[in-house]
C-alpha cells in the first residue's frame, strides 16, 4: 500500500490552482468535471501520481467556502532554502504566516503558508545528507 493524495475542498478552484501551480510550483496532473454531481476535482502535485503523493482539489459547484474545523492541522512540503522559498511565495503574492526558524523545542527549522482558502503548509528545511 501507498498514500495516494490527500484532498482540500477549495471555494474557487482557479484561485487555488493558480496559488498551488504558480506560488507553490506544483503542476496540474488532471482535471475533471462532473457535472451531473455539480463538483469538479483537480489533481496537483510534485510528481506523477503513480510515483508521488499528490493533492486533490475538489470544488462543489455550490459552495463558495468552507470552515476549517479544527481538526485538520496542515500539509508538509520539503525544502532545499527554506528562506528563499518563503521569499519566493511571498514575491509571488502568498501569504506567509510564520518565517523560518527552528520548531518549538527542537531545532528543525520550519515555516508557514496560508492558501487563499486559509489551509495551512509546513515548509520544513531539507537536512544535509
Amino acid at each position: 500500500m501507498r498514500l495516494l493524495h490527500t484532498m482540500l475542498r477549495v471555494g474557487n478552484l482557479d484561485r487555488a490552482l493558480t496559488f498551488y501551480t504558480d506560488v507553490l510550483g506544483m503542476t496540474l496532473l488532471r482535471r475533471q468535471d462532473y457535472p451531473e454531481g455539480r463538483f469538479t476535482l483537480a489533481f496537483v502535485g510534485y510528481g506523477g501520481e503513480a510515483d508521488t503523493t499528490v493533492l486533490e482539489l475538489t470544488h462543489n459547484w455550490d459552495t463558495a467556502e468552507y470552515e476549517l474545523g479544527n481538526a485538520y492541522g496542515h500539509i508538509a512540503i520539503e525544502t532545499d532554502d527554506i528562506f528563499a522559498t518563503c521569499e519566493a511565495v511571498r514575491a509571488k503574492g502568498g501569504k506567509v504566516v510564520r518565517e523560518p526558524g527552528p520548531m518549538k523545542h527542537g531545532t528543525t527549522v520550519i515555516a508557514f503558508v496560508e492558501d487563499p482558502d486559509g489551509y495551512k503548509i509546513e515548509f520544513i528545511q531539507k537536512h544535509a545528507q
